[in-house]
């Protein structure tokens, strides 16, 4: 007994049996995933091997610092590989960046038995609509009358539709003319019809928002 016998035991023995057991789970780990994917668990092999290479300089070191800083060094990189590892499956799959992530869940308030749509919710995202989305999509199957108790009284609801023009007609002379909006109306597209739509975007034709949430999976979540 002396000294040295004294680090031995109280540092580097630990220490060693420690990284032991860190690397019997690494190669149990490299083992699981060899059967799964072969290309995938050479990788991490050779992460083990590396590891395994380092932890022989860590048994060689007699000073209780130098033991801490090289068993922190080894605890890094055995959480650098096993994130690498584990990581791996959080990427989105073949399938699904083809047929495209699925939306969460989310806590609507309106889903229960007893409850009922935000109206001012309905009324700001109507709002929203009016001021930015209305530049290139329509709303075609929606009317003014829709809007009434829903997001608005019945009299903004008739305002609204008054700052619009709707082509009517033909009058008593047999031409078309343009009017107020009423609440029996559509609410306006941006263009004239799908032609004009595309040449304004490029080709691209700007899909209807009237029915948008039950065209997409999982609907209002998307």
């Amino acid at each position: 007994s002396g000294p040295g016998s004294c680090i031995c035991n109280t540092i580097i023995y630990p220490v060693h049996r420690r990284i032991i057991s860190a690397m019997r789970a690494a190669s149990l780990l490299a083992r699981t995933l060899a059967r799964s994917a072969g290309s995938a668990a050479e990788g991490v092999q050779q992460q083990v091997r590396s590891v395994a290479s380092s932890s022989a300089a860590v048994t060689t070191t007699a000073a209780g610092a130098e033991a801490g800083q090289q068993r922190g060094s080894y605890a890094a990189a055995m959480g650098g590989m096993l994130a690498g590892v584990f990581g791996a499956s959080t990427v989105a799959s073949a399938g699904e960046v083809e047929d495209g992530l699925h939306a969460p869940s989310y806590p609507w308030p309106h889903e229960g038995i007893f409850d009922s749509y935000d109206h001012s919710s309905i009324r700001r995202g109507h709002q929203v609509y009016q001021q930015v989305c209305a530049a290139c999509h329509s709303m075609h199957h929606l009317h003014w009358r829709q809007l009434v108790g829903v997001a608005y009284t019945e009299d903004e609801v008739k305002a609204l539709a008054a700052e619009t023009e709707v082509e009517d007609g033909p009058n008593d002379e047999g031409e078309m003319y343009l009017r107020p909006g009423r609440l029996a109306d559509k609410l306006p597209s941006p263009y004239a019809n799908e032609q004009a739509a595309r040449y304004a975007n490029g080709g691209a034709y700007p899909p209807d928002l009237s029915l948008i949430a039950g065209a997409r999976h999982n609907g209002q979540n998307y």
